[in-house]
């Protein structure tokens, strides 16, 4: 079973955050959510405490199949802020080991790791130049995959984007299935 670990900062994006981590577990991958914070409880963007599985401290995170970051401000500033993100974030990279991230996060913590230098990208609208000067060619796609790195542009991208690391974690046709569980592919129009 695939492994994610989830990292949560005060001010992160509600949607960006919670319907990947609803799409890969009713997919059968392992999430885990982290507090990022000094606190289980961590409040998003729009003022909701989520409390995490486990605090930032209580993993090494050497099993993870992808680490995934929700964007959102002031989210993804603070998921930036967080030494050891960055430390964790550096060693996936370095593994070769897939990392998403999700509106402002690819701009405002990936790029300037250097984590999407010569990578396509797409980040949310007004963030795009973060990433030129982080080395990456800014698609404006909803959802763009480079190699081991998937971002996406906003809270419209959120569903797109967890299917797409579910195909990415499992496979295609359990994604689809999901996709056609949730209704997804009727609003698509699929």
């Amino acid at each position: 079973m695939a492994k994610v670990y989830v990292f949560l900062a005060d001010g992160f994006e509600d949607v960006e955050a919670l319907i990947p981590i609803d799409v890969l577990r009713r997919g059968g991958v392992e999430v885990v959510t982290i507090s990022t914070t000094i606190f289980p409880l961590v409040e998003s963007a729009h003022g909701v405490n989520i409390e995490a599985d486990l605090q930032f401290d209580q993993s090494d995170y050497s099993d993870a199949d992808l680490l995934m970051l929700p964007g959102g401000m002031p989210g993804a500033s603070n998921l930036f802020e967080h030494e050891g993100v960055r430390e964790v974030l550096l060693a996936q990279y370095k593994a070769g080991k897939k990392i998403a991230a999700i509106c402002a996060s690819p701009a405002v913590v990936l790029a300037p790791l250097g984590i999407l230098d010569g990578k396509k990208a797409t980040c949310y609208p007004g963030f795009e130049q973060a990433l030129d000067k982080g080395g990456a060619e800014y698609t404006g796609d909803l959802v763009t995959v480079d190699g081991n790195i998937t971002t996406a542009e906003g809270p419209a991208a959120a569903f797109p984007y967890a299917y797409e690391l579910l195909t990415q974690l499992v496979d295609k046709q359990t994604s689809d299935q999901i996709a056609e569980g949730m209704r997804f592919k009727h609003l698509m129009g699929c």
